[in-house]
């Protein structure tokens, strides 16, 4: 079946190319709107099908997501993945729902010269622009817009979400394109900051995704034994503004949110496997204008500098959730155990009580470890990317670095999938060598009685450190058997 598009208004063509912060109108000095204003923003809707799938873009909205669905074919759709004509899956109730791009990083809270701030309940949110508008009804802008019949591309200025009309230093690039029952989806972040800190890595949503009410029940793996076809669990969560979401490993790298006869969306990135997802409202009902919504959000922490560009990919998938987990598990697999090599940039690694030279990244992670914590304990850590690995594949951990100053010795934490967390029972110690010359050291972590089961997570902690000139350039970490 040829691809379908829909015609686009006039404003969607011929878009501003200008990026630049000092082109974007000022923010307001004073809210115009409350927050949590649901301001109606007629639809400008850019839609591709493949005759199985169709997805929608709204340029009136920041060119995010709010439409999915099957397509239908005599009344019913494609595939019989629907009993009836296929409804759209988004839920849009605000302009902080969507399928759309959102990060976060420091200050908290973020505010900005001449302007009222966040409200009480966002001031510890921090700098968090978002694709689609803010919590007072501003919606972002879009530069730029394609749509050739197989593809959607939009470039947008997001909107930070706690103020009132004002715009992100930074850029969000999206591409979806429907690939089968899916719809594979590339995100990029081009920052532009005036603020040259480095703050210290957040919780990143790779990305954001909202359903609407019928689609209430959350499904996944997060077990030890990933890709063996092992039982799915069932998440099930009480939303409250404590602790609105539930928080697992998913240790085949998706989710997804079914109705009451599991049909629904799954939600793949390969590159995630802690994630974040719940259910708000009266389940079972409910459209893209209600309350009622689902949740899944990819997780993984990030260094956002202030010209750093930050890529991923995802997919969302239609479908039971056997057949979602069935076009997961025909996809590519990731390695069997973990490697990460800094030429380019940080591969998920990032620091607590330490910070690196900036982007660009050029062959290593030069880190000052001079850093001290809220305590002022020397405390220097260097955290790895939450992965999924059998301890039997990986015993050894071999680590390229150049250690200077005090340090004598590191300290290996390991996460695993019972426990996401690290703890003093998981740790080997290994001595180093602080004469900053470029070494590949070994640390046989699996010699430990710990070390069993599937890992998650690895840690490296220099010690001691705190004085000045303490440092390590981190060239590699790999996992392997020797």
């Amino acid at each position: 079946m040829a691809a379908a598009v829909a015609a686009v208004g006039p404003a969607a063509r011929g878009l501003s190319q200008v990026t630049s912060p000092a082109s974007i109108p000022p923010p307001a000095s004073r809210p115009a709107r409350g927050p949590g204003t649901r301001k109606d923003v007629p639809p400008r809707m850019s839609f591709v099908d493949n005759g199985r799938v169709k997805v929608g873009m709204d340029l009136a909205l920041g060119g995010a997501i709010t439409h999915l669905s099957a397509v239908a074919a005599d009344g019913r759709a494609a595939g019989a993945i629907w009993n009836a004509a296929p409804p759209n899956l988004v839920n849009s109730w605000d302009l902080g729902r969507q399928v759309q791009m959102s990060y976060y990083s420091g200050p908290v809270p973020y505010e900005v010269p001449d302007h009222t701030g966040p409200p009480a309940f966002w001031r510890g949110i921090g700098w968090n622009p978002i694709q689609v508008g803010d919590d007072f009804g501003n919606p972002a802008r879009v530069l730029d817009h394609r749509n050739d019949g197989r593809e959607l591309y939009v470039k947008t200025v997001p909107m930070q979400w706690p103020l009132d009309d004002v715009p992100g230093e930074c850029a969000f690039e999206c591409w979806a394109r429907p690939d089968g029952p899916a719809v594979r989806v590339r995100c990029r972040l081009t920052m532009n900051r005036a603020d040259r800190t480095q703050w210290s890595a957040r919780t990143q949503e790779l990305p954001a995704v909202y359903t609407n009410g019928p689609w209430h029940r959350l499904f996944t793996y997060a077990g030890d034994e990933p890709f063996a076809g092992k039982p799915l669990r069932r998440v099930e969560h009480a939303f409250t503004a404590a602790e609105p979401w539930a928080h697992w490993q998913a240790t085949e790298r998706w989710a997804a949110l079914v109705d009451d006869n599991d049909r629904g969306l799954g939600v793949w990135n390969p590159g995630c496997v802690r994630w974040s997802g719940g259910f708000a409202g009266v389940p079972g009902k409910g459209g893209p204008k209600d309350a009622p919504t689902g949740y899944l959000a990819p997780n993984r922490d990030e260094v956002l500098d202030h010209d750093l560009v930050h890529e991923y990919a995802y997919a969302l998938v239609l479908g039971t959730v056997t057949e979602i987990r069935q076009w997961v598990y025909a996809q590519p697999r990731p390695p069997a155990v973990p490697a990460w090599t800094f030429e380019k940039d940080r591969q998920g690694w990032h620091y607590r009580n330490a910070t690196d030279a900036g982007w660009p990244i050029k062959g290593e992670l030069d880190v000052d470890l001079s850093g001290r914590d809220a305590k002022g304990i020397a405390n220097p850590q260097l955290v790895g990317p939450a992965d999924a690995w059998a301890a039997a594949d990986g015993p050894v951990l071999t680590v390229e670095a150049a250690y200077a100053g005090n340090v004598d010795r590191v300290a290996v934490y390991w996460a695993t999938a019972a426990d996401a967390g690290f703890s003093p029972e998981r740790v080997v110690v290994a001595p180093v060598v602080g004469d900053g010359v470029m070494r590949a050291y070994r640390v046989e972590i699996g010699k430990s009685p710990a070390y069993r089961g599937l890992i998650t997570q690895v840690r490296i902690d220099p010690q001691p450190c705190g004085r000045a000139g303490d440092r390590v350039r981190l060239r590699a970490v790999r996992l392997g058997k020797g």
